[in-house]
């Protein structure tokens, strides 16, 4: 894998500071533009390690704090490995930090964060892809269309109630969504179950959106983070095949 470079970088909002995590290349470039949208338990080492080995595949790669209003990363209090079973009070810890981001922040914070990558000489010009996981997979979602002028392509992995009867769902922006798409549902997510998996396959057939929505077998919601209870290797590995494939296509 490409040597890498990261640092930390703190991007001016309408709100305040978001702090974030930069990493691309250490040679050549401007390479192409990777917003990586964090989970639940935010900017930390484990999604550190995957905005490198993104980046070590030849993107700049950038991870903001979305929590940033309720304090610099992390928001909380966090164990080495996170087992939400044992440390239940993790997700009310985290409650205040999640109504502060509604979606009409959300969508303004990512237009700072698009504005930004488009200015950062690492970056290079051009529209940029998203990848989410949990919670980001929504953000990806309603970022690609509240901006299909500056999305190529956008990616989800174990995101759960993207597809839910609330007026303000994140599958009702489909049809403003120019870019191309691509969610991995887990089959033991029960944010994420048959019906909602199916409502989001819908949306993004009816809006003509180029798309590929699929379900890994056996996984767990957050099979992707090493440092939780929930991960899967296997789903893992698939999701950076998934992922790579996807912005080979875009880039």
């Amino acid at each position: 894998m490409t040597a890498v470079q990261g640092t930390a970088v703190d991007i001016s909002t309408a709100d305040g500071t978001a702090d974030s995590y930069l990493t691309h290349p250490s040679e050549g470039g401007p390479h192409p533009a990777v917003l990586l949208y964090m989970d639940a338990f935010g900017l930390r080492p484990q999604l550190r390690r995957m905005a490198d080995r993104l980046a070590g595949a030849g993107y700049t790669v950038l991870v903001p704090n979305v929590f940033y209003r309720n304090g610099r990363a992390p928001v909380v209090e966090l164990p080495e490995f996170i087992d939400p079973s044992a440390r239940p009070d993790l997700f009310q810890q985290l409650g205040p930090a999640f109504r502060e981001l509604t979606p009409e922040r959300a969508m303004r914070d990512a237009d700072a964060y698009l504005r930004w990558l488009a200015d950062c000489p690492a970056a290079a010009g051009g529209p940029v892809a998203l990848t989410g996981y949990c919670m980001g997979s929504a953000l990806a979602l309603r970022t690609a269309g509240a901006y299909p002028d500056r999305v190529a392509a956008a990616a989800g992995f174990h995101g759960a109630h993207l597809a839910t009867d609330d007026p303000q769902s994140p599958h009702l922006v489909a049809g403003d969504i120019t870019a191309e798409v691509y969610f991995a549902h887990a089959d033991q997510d029960q944010g994420m179950p048959a019906e909602q998996q199916e409502r989001l396959e819908a949306a993004l057939t009816a809006a003509g959106v180029r798309h590929r929505c699929e379900v890994y077998a056996g996984a767990h919601h957050g099979y992707t983070q090493a440092d939780t209870a929930a991960y899967d290797a296997e789903a893992t590995e698939r999701h950076w095949t998934a992922l790579l494939d996807l912005l080979r296509r875009t880039f």
